[in-house]
């Protein structure tokens, strides 16, 4: 099944096809200090699967891998790495516009979770912002 996303602004959109070989949560430290949130949840499609539209920018975060992103608005979009996953593309799924399409697998990398990612859940949630006393 495609399922489309794309950057913040809409400069990069993208299609994938297929089911990705996994959907996990990582929690390492690089996706954090690269997004600048506890997590990020990434589903791996082969290369041919993933058509961009529009020219994300790319560094490396490390000696093999490259984060790929918008530089018009900043969104972390893609992640490559041809030594850890050859012919392979990691894609942001909250990215994506329907982010629910595949369902979340796996966490990976919780050896580097922050503490209190751990019973996140079980804290109290609201739908929106509670009301102020």
């Amino acid at each position: 099944m495609p399922a489309t996303g794309q950057c913040h602004c809409g400069a990069i959109r993208f299609e994938v096809s297929g089911e990705p070989a996994y959907h996990a949560m990582c929690h390492c430290t690089d996706c954090r200090r690269s997004s600048g949130a506890p997590a990020i949840a990434w589903a791996l499609f082969p290369r041919d699967a993933v058509t961009i539209g529009g020219e994300p920018k790319a560094y490396a975060s490390s000696e093999n891998a490259r984060r790929h992103f918008c530089a018009e608005c900043g969104s972390g979009l893609f992640y490559t790495n041809e030594t850890v996953f050859p012919g392979m593309i990691d894609v942001q799924t909250a990215t994506l516009d329907d982010p629910d399409v595949f369902p979340l697998q796996i966490h990976v990398q919780v050896a580097e979770r922050i503490g209190w990612m751990e019973h996140a859940h079980a804290l109290p949630q609201f739908d929106r912002y509670p009301a102020g006393d």
